[in-house]
């Protein structure tokens, strides 16, 4: 068949959208309302259109006449609507059903039944395959039923599909075609497991991922950057595949105290091992942690530019890991460019599906596509 056709709503800098495109499908259109995500978005899918736009506001019809298409004749809309009235990071005091920020998957659905694809991916957090005593789940698959779709739903472990992050992903994988939406076995597991039927690789590691980019120190480095060594293991070539040199290789420097704080640890290591006089007062269980080199990184959030804000230092050198770094966790390859400033761009790392997630569902996709 040709490529699989795809619009990306609430796109973000379009880490579902990437990988796709890493599968050969053909990414039509993305519509976010942050300006820096969308300019990313733009840089590395040119063919595709970015619609500027706030998802409560625009019209449907208006989205089908801006790419050209009519309704029924797409074959897959993927997209993850925003998630913080959900997320285990909201105190439990403020998460209430009709929060406005957990309404936003009903503008998705409203897509949905507008365009009529074949298929649909939407992504969540891993709560709300549970939240409100599984209401929400429950009512989404409803509304997928009601239009005529078969629907799967599964909360995906990153480890399992090639990702060195223990990142869980809630995806109603729908299909309205005579092939079900089926979600893709495991590759990766903790152990190796080889028989006659089966065959996984072991969980990828932080420290697999990030170990042939260039030492830098705290506060420094250029872009571009040359590779300064061969890659290391079959992930290092794959992210490497189809890119040069690196972008977004710099240390963010970091002040006296956090310099000091991140000194006086070990690998594996974080805040309730920082001695007395230099220990905050204060802070999450991950607060200044250092990755260690055997270790699962944990998920990579917006809030990766500092180091009070989870385990987001570098287990060899006493710094930050970089914009790359983080986005090799997250599996954004070497090609994929960030626009923005430091923060900005922290923050499309974290709110991004990994790409190698996407690129785990695309074969059962395009099946139910065919």
């Amino acid at each position: 068949m040709e490529n699989v056709k795809v619009i990306d709503l609430f796109c973000g800098c379009g880490g579902m959208s990437w990988g796709l495109s890493k599968a050969n499908f053909e990414v039509l259109a993305g519509v976010d309302n942050w300006q820096p995500a969308l300019e990313t978005f733009k840089l590395n899918h040119p063919q595709a259109v970015p619609i500027y736009a706030d998802m409560t506001a625009i019209n449907p019809k208006d989205l089908m006449d801006r790419v050209g298409i009519a309704k029924g004749e797409l074959d897959c809309i993927v997209g993850g609507p925003p998630c913080q009235g959900f997320s285990k990071n909201v105190p439990a005091s403020y998460r209430f059903l009709e929060d406005p920020r957990n309404q936003l998957f009903r503008y998705f659905m409203s897509f949905v039944e507008c365009l009529y694809p074949k298929t649909v991916v939407m992504e969540n957090v891993a709560e709300i395959y549970n939240a409100y005593s599984a209401s929400v789940r429950n009512e989404i698959i409803s509304i997928f039923e009601s239009l005529g779709y078969k629907t799967n739903v599964r909360v995906m472990y990153s480890p399992d599909y090639g990702i060195p992050q223990r990142r869980r992903r809630c995806m109603f994988f729908a299909s309205r075609t005579p092939v079900d939406p089926i979600f893709p076995e495991p590759a990766f597991s903790s152990s190796k497991n080889y028989d006659l039927f089966n065959s996984t690789k072991k969980y990828r590691t932080a420290w697999s991922a990030i170990s042939d980019l260039p030492k830098l120190k705290n506060g420094q480095g250029l872009e571009p950057v040359p590779y300064d060594k061969s890659p290391q293991n079959e992930y290092q070539k794959e992210m490497r595949l189809d890119s040069k040199a690196l972008y977004d290789h710099i240390s963010k420097k970091l002040n006296e105290k956090q310099f000091a704080r991140i000194s006086s640890l070990k690998p594996g290591q974080g805040i309730k091992h920082l001695p007395m006089e230099i220990r905050p007062k204060s802070g999450y269980s991950g607060a200044y942690g250092r990755l260690d080199f055997e270790m699962i990184a944990p998920t990579i959030t917006r809030w990766v530019f500092h180091p009070g804000s989870g385990r987001f230092c570098h287990p060899r050198e006493v710094r930050l890991i970089t914009i790359r770094e983080a986005a090799r966790i997250q599996s954004f390859s070497d090609d994929f460019i960030f626009r923005g400033t430091y923060t900005q761009k922290s923050y499309q790392v974290g709110n991004a599906v990994p790409p190698l997630l996407m690129c785990a569902l695309a074969d059962s996709i395009e099946k139910a596509c065919s």
